[in-house]
């Protein structure tokens, strides 16, 4: 039984200060001891936590402790209904590294929040078997044209990360139907070829893409 003179007990209520340096600290001190006692109020913490900084921390906190005792975790926080939950627990599974993480990882690819979509996608290029690249490459192609600029180049990063696996992807997406996903297809092709190239739309298919929205804006 733990009491108030407990180290763990002290920093549990730490991690949920109204001072954010007061967090920051706590979470530190939970990473440098590596409690495995501290897994679940640091997870939990995950799913609230209002600042980068502190978030980060308590990631490198989690990522200090044995996998065997996190993984199962932050698995299971993959299921929950707070997006920030599902997004925090995909970057510290990137993280960890644990490849008993793929298959719920790969579950998660399609997610209808934005921000956990572009941490699953980092998320399953830490994670991807051997072998199992080009059926990512496929998942992930399924996602092309979605979001705005940073999300597209969040995908295309992911996808040029898949190198060859990636490019009967994306050479079928750049006969898409659909100018978004052309040009998506096209500039993310463009970076996997040259990584040191801007991320941006060839003027043909931007324009391709201005005319679609009117349109819809017509409707």
């Amino acid at each position: 039984m733990r009491t108030h003179h407990d180290p763990s007990t002290r920093l549990v209520e730490a991690l949920s200060a109204a001072d954010a340096s007061v967090r920051l600290r706590a979470a530190l001190e939970s990473g440098t001891a590596a409690d495995p006692g501290m897994v679940t109020a640091l997870v939990d913490r995950c799913a609230v936590e209002p600042d980068f900084f502190v978030r980060d921390m308590l990631t490198w906190a989690l990522c200090r402790l044995p996998a065997e005792t996190t993984v199962p975790h932050l698995l299971a926080e993959l299921d929950s209904d707070v997006a920030q939950a599902r997004s925090q627990a995909l970057h510290t599974l990137s993280k960890i590294g644990d490849p008993v993480a793929w298959p719920k990882v790969a579950a998660t690819l399609h997610d209808k929040h934005d921000e956990v979509a572009r941490s699953a996608w980092r998320a399953a290029i830490a994670l991807v078997p051997p072998g199992s690249e080009s059926g990512l490459a496929a998942a992930l192609g399924a996602e092309l044209g979605r979001g705005d600029h940073d999300l597209q180049l969040s995908l295309g990063r992911a996808l040029a990360a898949l190198d060859e696996a990636a490019v009967p992807v994306l050479r079928a997406a750049t006969s898409s139907p659909d100018p978004r996903v052309r040009a998506h297809a096209e500039a993310t092709e463009r970076i996997r070829v040259d990584p040191d190239s801007a991320f941006v739309l060839s003027v043909e298919s931007a324009k391709r893409v201005a005319a679609l929205g009117a349109d819809a804006v017509r409707e």
